[in-house]
């Protein structure tokens, strides 16, 4: 026990605060002593939060990592009533960082954090998980092609796979972040056949996000009044990044900017924006990705807004004919926990061309790995 004196800008009350372990989680309360009157103030009441989930985080000590895991902490991901326990993953030469990294959430005192595991097994790391964030991955080096790349990370995906498929809750919800990522997500999946293959998602919010930002910029307003934009395809250079249903401020988008601004401009400029931050800043998105990896699950979890969607990377089911199984850019709208592609949109023929170019890329990374998918 400690005390503490005063609470609500009231002076010279004493209150004693007893911490308390409730079903995995931390509860504060307050009692004040004072007085014939004597007054319980709960700060954290255990009745109103949810039982612990927990989160496993790969690539932990990492930038993204850095920025995801205490946003996570506070709540930003799942909500402000539902503790949550950490499940670090890292490599055995990181792990001294990843212990740097838990005294620090340690040190922020989250109400929400409800515990730590760190380690550099993925067996442990993904035991009981109900959501895992795919962050770490083999980062292109010099002179490597992409098939390279796609079987460097395919060593990395294919065993967390496998131990997802073995130790993961069985609605376990996966994003994978690191690149790349759509066929790092696929080479994961084929590894937990045992797992719903919806079960695993890639991230294509980033880009969604960003087409977000460059539409407001460019029409002067905030981002909120910007709604149903599309990214589809692959998390690349070859995305398709779509305004034909978007509105801005409830107006159609088309009537608020140029056809040759969307297309000479804008397209490229999302398509491009990663490279353009490694450019300026000498390293690659991390706070951005991170908030969009926030954003990604706490959709997915919770739901999206009426009237809206967001674009996910997930396995298709040959909507929009595209290939069923290909892990892909989809408009979806998401409630109870699940995620449902946006029906019947229509596809002209500039939308047809850049969709099956994306589309042609994938097919060419799931070939490279295939000896990867069993």
């Amino acid at each position: 026990m400690r005390q503490a004196r005063g609470c609500a800008g009231r002076p010279g009350r004493w209150f004693t605060w007893l911490t308390i372990l409730a079903r995995g989680r931390r509860v504060r309360t307050a009692n004040a002593l004072s007085g014939p009157s004597t007054t319980r103030i709960v700060i954290v009441s255990a009745s109103t939060l949810k039982p612990p989930v927990r989160v496993a985080v790969t690539g932990a000590a990492g930038q993204i990592g850095y920025a995801l895991l205490f946003r996570i902490a506070a709540g930003d991901m799942l909500g402000p009533d539902q503790p949550v326990i950490l499940h670090l993953l890292e490599i055995t030469p990181a792990l001294p960082a990843a212990q740097g990294v838990v005294m620090e959430l340690n040190d922020c005192a989250f109400p929400l954090l409800a515990g730590v595991v760190t380690t550099d097994d993925p067996n442990v790391a993904f035991s009981d998980v109900d959501f895992a964030l795919l962050v770490g991955a083999r980062p292109r080096g010099p002179g490597m092609e992409r098939k390279d790349l796609l079987e460097a990370n395919g060593a990395i995906f294919g065993p967390q796979g496998r131990a997802l498929n073995k130790h993961a809750k069985r609605d376990v919800k996966v994003l994978v972040v690191g690149n790349p990522a759509n066929t790092n997500a696929l080479i994961a999946q084929a590894n937990a056949p045992d797992l719903d293959p919806r079960c695993f998602t890639a991230m294509m919010r980033l880009d969604h996000n960003r087409a977000l930002s460059l539409l407001a910029e460019q029409t002067d307003t905030h981002s909120t009044g910007v709604k149903k934009v599309t990214i589809w395809g692959n998390h690349s250079a070859t995305q398709y990044p779509d305004i034909s249903q978007a509105t801005i401020d409830g107006t159609p988008a088309a009537q608020k900017i140029g056809r040759d601004w969307y297309e000479t401009t804008f397209i490229p400029t999302v398509q491009q924006r990663g490279a353009a931050i490694i450019k300026a800043r000498g390293a690659s998105s991390a706070a951005s990705a991170a908030s969009a990896a926030i954003d990604h699950m706490r959709n997915w979890a919770l739901g999206t807004a009426d009237g809206d969607w967001v674009s996910m990377g997930i396995p298709s089911d040959g909507s929009y004919g595209i290939d069923a199984g290909l892990i892909y850019g989809f408009p979806v709208t998401c409630s109870g926990g699940t995620y449902t592609i946006v029906p019947n949109l229509p596809v002209d023929d500039f939308s047809r061309r850049l969709m099956d170019a994306t589309a042609d890329e994938l097919r060419g990374e799931r070939d490279a790995v295939k000896a990867l998918l069993g």
